[in-house]
């Protein structure tokens, strides 16, 4: 019975080593389509910070001539956006762009891209690390299926 407590720290040590490490990715990206061609359209997604804290400091993708990040403010009933350079992603975080916080604008979409069709996010952080995020095209308002 002594031995037990130490077996069981014994198992921790090694079952903690076994831990899965988090890892620097993107998910459930979406673009919300303008209706209106000279309007731009919207990007969505979900990064999941790595073992390091990093900074996304660009997302494009081949499909718009533009694009920018962006956060939405309210000040009172007022609310406003501002252009943002970079976001913090603390390691092992979430950080979401979603409607009414943290987006990208995409100004000049290619007019051939259209609902339900897919376009390619380009990410860029700060420790040079880049990914892609496979993105659902949705019309203004909607969002992707699950």
């Amino acid at each position: 019975m002594t031995r037990l407590p130490s077996l069981l720290a014994l198992s921790a040590i090694a079952l903690a080593g076994c831990s899965k490490k988090p890892e620097l990715s993107v998910s459930e990206a979406y673009v919300q389509l303008s209706p209106v061609r000279t309007n731009p359209s919207a990007a969505y997604f979900t990064i999941h910070g790595g073992q390091q804290d990093v900074s996304l400091i660009e997302v494009s993708t081949d499909v718009a001539i533009r694009s920018e990040m962006h956060e939405t403010m309210s000040h009172g009933s007022m609310a406003s956006m501002k252009p943002v350079t970079n976001v913090q992603v603390p390691a092992g975080s979430i950080v979401k762009f979603e409607p009414g916080g943290k987006h990208v604008m995409l100004w000049n979409m290619n007019p051939g891209i259209r609902p339900p069709k897919h376009i390619q996010l380009n990410l860029a952080f700060s420790n040079g690390q880049r990914l892609q995020a496979d993105a659902a095209v949705v019309a203004m308002g909607q969002t992707p299926e699950k």
